[in-house]
């Protein structure tokens, strides 16, 4: 018998923490890709478990990232659509 362990792969949230940079939010996004690329050199290393854990902190900020921007972006429309009524009812 072999003795090398089967573990399941590290997922990678590199592309999804890309795009949410780009499209979403910056600063968190910018987290997110540092954590998938950390994961990803620990899974090349062999270093699961910290990899595993990074994986799951891009994961995290990558949907922080997604919800804090609907967030702002409701909150924006909001406001706007109020001034616009406002707007229209001052006529």
């Amino acid at each position: 018998m072999d003795s090398q362990q089967v573990s399941a792969p590290v997922p990678n949230y590199l592309v999804g923490s890309i795009l949410v940079t780009l499209f979403c939010c910056l600063p968190t996004g910018i987290a997110s890709i540092v954590f998938a690329s950390r994961a990803n050199s620990k899974a090349a290393a062999g270093d699961l478990p910290s990899a595993l854990e990074d994986a799951k902190k891009a994961k995290f900020w990558l949907w922080f990232s997604v919800i804090a921007s609907v967030a702002v972006w409701v909150i924006y429309l909001f406001f706007v659509f109020g001034l616009v009524l406002l707007g229209a009812a001052g006529n």
